[in-house]
């Protein structure tokens, strides 16, 4: 998992790389429009690109009305996502998949602990004044510290969109440094809310300045604005990382969460990893799509892989 892979230590921040950033929004709609026609994954090749998909999913619940009842039934699905005859048809029994995380609010952290023992899937919280970051500062760094204390292994932290959209870099890159030393050895993800920035500038801008802060992934969504996790927004986010990558030889994972429902857009974004990161950047340590509904859709699919008929979506819930 994360905790097993090199840190991103950061940066200095670099105000020049920057206000040198260039986006062609053209070129990116259309590069995005292009890749999954120009890949199509069939057959038993969907099939196992399915399955590293629900092994990279942070299974997430986010809702005003969560109990400690709903997270135990959600985290009972973490351990098993898929039915028993489902991972015995797909000879999966060996080696069973199960999500990458699961995702809850601080105060749902203990719960989900409990629910999981002995599993190895980590608790992640968000945290940082989940969902619109402007909380004081104090007591975004409390909430991560309470997580934390509670038996969070991962924190999905969210930042002040106000520092993109002013382009106050040195106070995004402070506050996101902060947080991150909040977290200590957790692995920090950075959520840049990218529905809010207005601009694929911005959002590749942002991008630079929470790797350079030491984040471990950098996320698109909270799941709560207008607009969430996009192709054009994930495919410059993925430049970002790239360039970042070659430039410190650190590499920084990728969190697309919002609005990935269905099977076919888990594989429209596993296409994107394929293409523009390589098969490294395909796995949980460096790729996870926060989502609920989208795991039952994929049970579905691989249903109809196995039996050849659709069966009904109230037969794969969530809990």
């Amino acid at each position: 998992m994360i905790s097993n892979c090199p840190r991103n230590e950061g940066t200095p921040l670099k105000p020049e790389w920057i206000e040198r950033v260039r986006v062609n929004t053209n070129a990116v709609e259309r590069r995005a429009a292009t890749l999954a026609a120009r890949r199509s994954v069939k057959k038993e090749h969907q099939a196992a690109w399915l399955v590293r998909a629900i092994e990279c999913i942070d299974l997430t619940t986010l809702a005003g009305d969560d109990t400690p009842g709903r997270v135990h039934r959600l985290c009972i699905k973490a351990r098993r996502p898929l039915r028993e005859d489902l991972v015995s048809a797909l000879g999966l029994e060996q080696q069973p998949p199960r999500v990458g995380a699961v995702c809850v609010y601080p105060t749902m952290v203990a719960p989900a602990v409990k629910a999981l023992d002995g599993s190895g899937i980590p608790v992640a919280s968000v945290a940082s004044g989940f969902p619109t970051g402007l909380s004081p500062l104090k007591a975004r760094l409390e909430e991560i510290r309470y997580a934390l204390a509670e038996g969070a292994r991962e924190i999905d932290i969210v930042i002040t969109r106000a520092h993109v959209l002013t382009q106050d870099w040195p106070a995004l890159y402070d506050e996101v440094r902060a947080l991150r030393e909040a977290c200590g050895e957790a692995p920090m993800k950075a959520i840049l809310a990218t529905g809010d920035l207005r601009t694929l500038r911005n959002v590749y801008k942002a991008s630079l300045v929470a790797m350079m802060a030491g984040a471990d992934f950098i996320k698109t969504s909270t799941g709560k604005e207008e607009v969430n996790a996009t192709l054009p927004v994930s495919l410059v986010m993925l430049r970002a990382m790239r360039d970042y990558a070659e430039e410190t030889g650190a590499r920084v994972g990728f969190k697309p969460a919002g609005g990935l429902r269905s099977a076919k857009d888990a594989l429209s974004w596993l296409i994107l990893m394929k293409e523009e990161a390589g098969p490294d950047w395909m796995t949980p340590n460096f790729f996870r799509i926060g989502a609920s509904s989208l795991l039952g859709d994929i049970e579905r699919q691989l249903e109809h892989f196995v039996t050849g008929r659709y069966s009904a979506g109230m037969r794969h819930a969530m809990a």
